[in-house]
């Protein structure tokens, strides 16, 4: 099997997550003759991943605050543990997440509330919409649509790094053909932090599934600092919050890392 990306420090210059896209795809060799494997990773960040608060409570409202929030450190966890692991005994906590309402720029879902759970919702959005298309042109265009004018470039954001990655595998060769599927479903989130009622570090945990002949799927766990501007969630400015721990759904080791189950609001 081959890599998407090495785990090395020099990811780690644009702070990417500590699991980008985490994902192994085989076809069994012999009669079917192709083995293809699939599998992104960026280094660790170096935090001691010991879910260590850092004390925001205490700082006043403004950049400090929010730099301290998108710093702290979020739970280590290896790249096996996205691709599966032993169903918790008890249910984990559940995050009630509203569904959009319409199609916005860039063709990503939109329509989310002024509150936390709508920026999980409009991150979400977001992130299918990037790693679906597996498209560089449509990255960029979201980017574009969805970034504050002093966002981190198209250049320094992870799900660029995750298309580029994929589309350099082998299977990403295929990405073009017959049969060949990438589908992205949100299955848990968190709220890292927030600052007032405009800005929030949002986490969500993606259910991966890729096709190529057969499938393979692996969670990623994707964190950004979002704020209220024009009606929507957008990505804020600052530096990308630390990396978010990509663990397989409804074990004990994803309620450890602080995600909630995801629950589509019915609206009612």
């Amino acid at each position: 099997m081959s890599a998407l990306a090495d785990e090395t420090p020099g990811w780690g210059r644009r702070r990417l997550l500590a699991i980008v896209v985490a994902m192994v795809l085989v076809i069994v060799s012999g009669l079917v003759g192709l083995v293809y494997a699939v599998r992104g990773a960026v280094a660790s960040s170096g935090t001691s991943g010991d879910g260590a608060a850092v004390a925001v409570d205490a700082l006043p409202s403004g950049p400090s605050r929010r730099d301290a929030i998108a710093a702290a450190p979020m739970l280590e966890v290896t790249p096996q543990d996205s691709r599966g692991g032993t169903p918790a005994a008890s249910p984990a906590p559940t995050i009630v997440v509203p569904a959009a309402t319409g199609l916005g720029p860039a063709e990503v879902p939109t329509g989310f509330d002024r509150t936390t759970e709508g920026a999980i919702g409009q991150l979400a959005a977001i992130a299918t919409t990037v790693l679906q298309s597996m498209s560089i042109s449509q990255v960029r265009a979201v980017h574009e649509q969805w970034s504050a004018p002093d966002a981190p470039g198209v250049d320094e954001w992870a799900l660029m790094a995750a298309v580029q990655a994929f589309l350099t595998s082998a299977a990403g060769r295929h990405v073009d053909e017959p049969g060949t599927a990438v589908v992205t479903v949100p299955v848990a989130a968190q709220v890292k932090g927030s600052d007032g009622d405009d800005w929030v570090v949002a986490c969500v945990l993606l259910d991966v599934t890729v096709t190529v002949v057969s499938e393979a799927r692996a969670t990623y766990g994707h964190c950004e600092r979002l704020q209220w501007a024009d009606d929507r969630w957008v990505i804020a400015p600052g530096e990308a919050p630390e990396p978010a721990p990509s663990t397989w759904p409804s074990t004990d080791l994803a309620t450890a890392a602080g995600w909630r189950t995801w629950m589509t609001s019915t609206g009612e």
